[in-house]
């Protein structure tokens, strides 16, 4: 984990960047001679990164691609190493087709799909899929619900009709609504405890605003109480449907068994009218600091960002690689100067996420509550400085070789694969251009970086969130430049308002 580190012995492990190394604290001897030990000269451990692997070559696997009848479309991606098949059905609806005033009914709908179809219950669907030694996942994120089962080849024809048994007949009995409700608002409760998440929630919601994309995928206690089988029902009836769909089929199964399959599984699944797209009016950057008072807390988490780019965007690579100078692996400025000059945290750093309207970067950081004026200052001056200096070379070349180099994990297995390639036609990405990333990864220059950073960093815009004891830090704020600050408790906080702040006098559940 990014945030651990430890020292044993004479050799410790450090953390930079989320890159582990050894770090070897005994003095190193430049040679060995009778000298006194004050002639010795000591070669201090010096906490960087270690350089990158030498870039392996990569061949991206054939796959092709066919739209059924009903519209599903169809994608096979041939990958013989093991005996394992992959298919994967992404419903183009989640969070972002929730609701305002219900979300969570996506992904409350999504996790019914393997409690039941019409033919099969709950323990039938998991006790098939046990016997046969394989998996059967479902979930639900912004843009997207998706059905991910992975079986051993001899077992592909079971695997799909798994897919298409729970994807299209699920039962949504009132029983496994009750408890799935019962697991998400326990999941909640203990979720509200946690700084991280609550800082999380809290700046979706200063970045989009009533944007679906402001709340929380999983809903709040509040919206979650309120699902009833109707909507879950509805949104199942109105979103899952083959030609809002598609499936990935990623494995061990030439690609006549795979398109046949498909037709087999899939072929009667009856096409229905798309539901209206997606709301894209989400706010401009607007400046807001709140803090959610945690008292008795020992730290402090640090979140400050704003909207930025959708996964589509022609600018959405280069400017992934700015965030990646500014706090990610193989760059990393805020980790350099909050950790290692300053030693105000265990680590920091800054992530990007792309969605189909709109996207966003994260700059998130913990450190101890009375540090935490201080260490929000040092964050806001490292964005302001991304926008204000030109990048040095070596911080580009670190980031690029972080990518490259991890860009052969991402096609390891099926699973990996088929991610790949529906991710890229989820967000409308030309699917040539996964064989070509690394190459695009490294065409990107010092002047790229340098505009991208000047025209969409927005240092006067920031979203910043602050969860921990308030008492201790709040003061300070002012005396650092940050004026305007908003502080509430956990329990009157209530996303579904426009000051956060809960009307009625009921505490969080």
């Amino acid at each position: 984990m990014r945030q651990l580190a430890c020292r044993f012995g004479f050799v410790g492990i450090g953390v930079i960047s989320g890159v582990c190394f050894l770090l070897t604290t005994a003095p190193v001897f430049a040679q060995r001679s009778s000298a006194s030990a004050s002639d010795v000269e000591i070669e201090w451990p010096s906490e960087a990164p270690p350089p990158p692997l030498i870039e392996q070559s990569v061949v991206f696997p054939e796959y092709q691609i066919r739209t059924l009848d009903n519209g599903l479309q169809v994608v096979f991606v041939g990958h013989y190493e093991q005996p394992i098949v992959n298919a994967r059905l992404l419903v183009r609806a989640g969070a972002s087709s929730d609701s305002r005033d219900k979300p969570g009914v996506a992904a409350l709908a999504a996790r019914l799909l393997n409690q039941g179809t019409a033919t099969r219950t709950a323990q039938e669907i998991a006790g098939i899929v046990d016997y046969v030694g394989g998996a059967l996942d479902v979930g639900a994120g912004p843009d997207l619900s998706f059905v991910n089962t992975i079986m051993m080849s001899d077992s592909f024809s079971l695997a799909l009709d798994m897919l298409s048994d729970v994807v299209r007949s699920p039962a949504f009995s009132p029983e496994e609504i009750e408890r799935q409700r019962q697991q998400v608002l326990s999941g909640l409760q203990v979720s509200y405890d946690d700084p991280a998440y609550l800082a999380s929630i809290v700046f979706n919601r200063l970045i989009y605003g009533f944007h679906p994309y402001g709340m929380p995928h999983n809903g709040t206690p509040d919206s979650v109480s309120r699902i009833t089988r109707d909507d879950l029902v509805s949104f199942h009836r109105d979103h899952y449907m083959p030609n809002n769909a598609m499936l990935a089929i990623v494995g061990d199964v030439t690609v006549e068994e795979a398109f046949l399959g498909a037709e087999r599984a899939f072929g009667s699944w009856l096409p229905g009218s798309l539901p209206d797209g997606v709301d894209d009016a989400v706010p401009l950057p607007t400046r807001r600091l709140v803090v959610i008072d945690k008292p008795g807390s020992v730290q402090t988490a640090v979140r400050v960002g704003h909207l930025a780019l959708p996964r589509a965007h022609e600018d959405f690579l280069a400017f992934d690689l700015a965030v990646k100078i500014l706090g990610g692996e193989g760059g990393n400025r805020l980790g350099s100067v909050l950790r290692t000059q300053r030693s105000l945290t265990y680590a920091a750093s800054a992530d990007m996420v792309g969605r189909q309207i709109a996207g966003d970067f994260m700059a998130s950081t913990d450190t101890r509550s009375v540090a935490t004026a201080e260490a929000l200052r040092l964050t806001v001056d490292e964005i302001s400085r991304l926008r204000r200096e030109r990048p040095q070379d070596a911080e580009l070349r670190g980031a690029q070789a972080y990518l490259a180099g991890n860009f052969p994990i991402t096609l390891e297995t099926p699973n990996a694969i088929a991610s790949q390639v529906l991710e890229a036609i989820m967000f409308g990405l030309d699917l040539e251009e996964l064989e070509t990333y690394r190459e695009r990864i490294n065409a990107v220059t010092v002047d790229d970086i340098e505009r991208v950073s000047r025209d969409y960093v927005q240092p006067e815009s920031l979203s910043i969130v602050l969860v921990g004891d308030a008492s201790t830090f709040v003061d300070d704020l002012g005396r650092v430049g940050f004026q305007n600050v908003e502080v509430l408790s956990r329990s009157e906080l209530d996303l579904a308002e426009a000051d956060l702040r809960r009307k009625s006098s009921s505490p969080v559940r």
